[in-house]
């Protein structure tokens, strides 16, 4: 109970009280509403069966993005580790991927794509990169040391890769989902309200703008951030039990 209250309880609650004074400061609902009032609204929306239904709905366009983002990045990763000709090949497209802008992505997928597929590509897109430099970087800090015992006692290559590459590997793997879930989340959302599918919780953003209903606007940026620390906390508790071995 101390740690909950000195890790969570107190800085939710400074945070809240300095949200709720900046608003009292504000005075004005338009332009910052108060917690109290973001929350009254949040309740509204989820006592409707619209709100599940668009929320289930960027939760599955979005994870389901991040996952074909981490297993490709994953691959390519394990193939420029492996196969010098294939570094050579891909390592500058992953680069320049990583490099463009997220809105410049979002339009070109626009033209290319259907629009309920697009929030879930721009995800996958920049999970990927995150992905395969974490990887790349765990394969290249394999302990030298490990391979030569593996060598020396004649490891096969599957054994090799089981025994001392994945443990080097998992735990950059581990942080790379980390950070690439919260972009995932981000340029997901962003994707939701330029293109506008329905339902998309980008979608409700764009029109609580539209309607300037600042409550709503925060309401959902809410769900956002806490569908995206569940999400989170249920990959740790995952990668977990993988390591101990008690996923079953």
């Amino acid at each position: 109970m101390r740690n909950i209250l000195q890790k969570i309880a107190l800085p939710l609650a400074f945070w809240l009280g300095a949200w709720q004074l900046a608003a009292l400061v504000v005075d004005r609902e338009l332009l910052l509403p108060g917690p109290l009032s973001v929350a009254v609204r949040l309740g509204q929306l989820a006592g409707t069966a619209a709100f599940w239904e668009t929320t289930a709905a960027s939760l599955g366009r979005i994870f389901g993005g991040f996952l074909a983002g981490a297993v490709l990045g994953t691959i390519l990763a394990v193939c420029t580790g492996a196969l010098p000709w294939a570094d050579r090949l891909l390592s500058p497209a992953v680069k320049v991927l990583r490099a463009t802008p997220v809105a410049s992505f979002i339009v070109l997928v626009l033209l290319w794509a259907p629009t309920g597929r697009v929030p879930a590509i721009i995800s996958g897109l920049m999970v990927l990169p995150v992905l395969w430099a974490n990887v790349c970087k765990g394969i290249s800090q394999t302990d030298g040391r490990l391979l030569e015992a593996a060598e020396a006692y004649r490891f096969g290559r599957r054994k090799t890769v089981l025994l001392v590459y994945v443990p080097s590997v998992f735990p950059y793997f581990v942080s790379g989902c980390s950070t690439g879930l919260g972009l995932a989340w981000k340029a997901g959302v962003a994707a939701e309200v330029l293109c506008q599918p329905r339902p998309a919780i980008g979608t409700q953003v764009y029109a609580s703008k539209l309607t300037l209903d600042t409550p709503a606007l925060f309401a959902w940026t809410a769900v956002v951030i806490v569908l995206s620390f569940l999400l989170d906390y249920v990959l740790g508790l995952l990668f977990r039990r993988l390591r101990r071995g008690t996923i079953l």
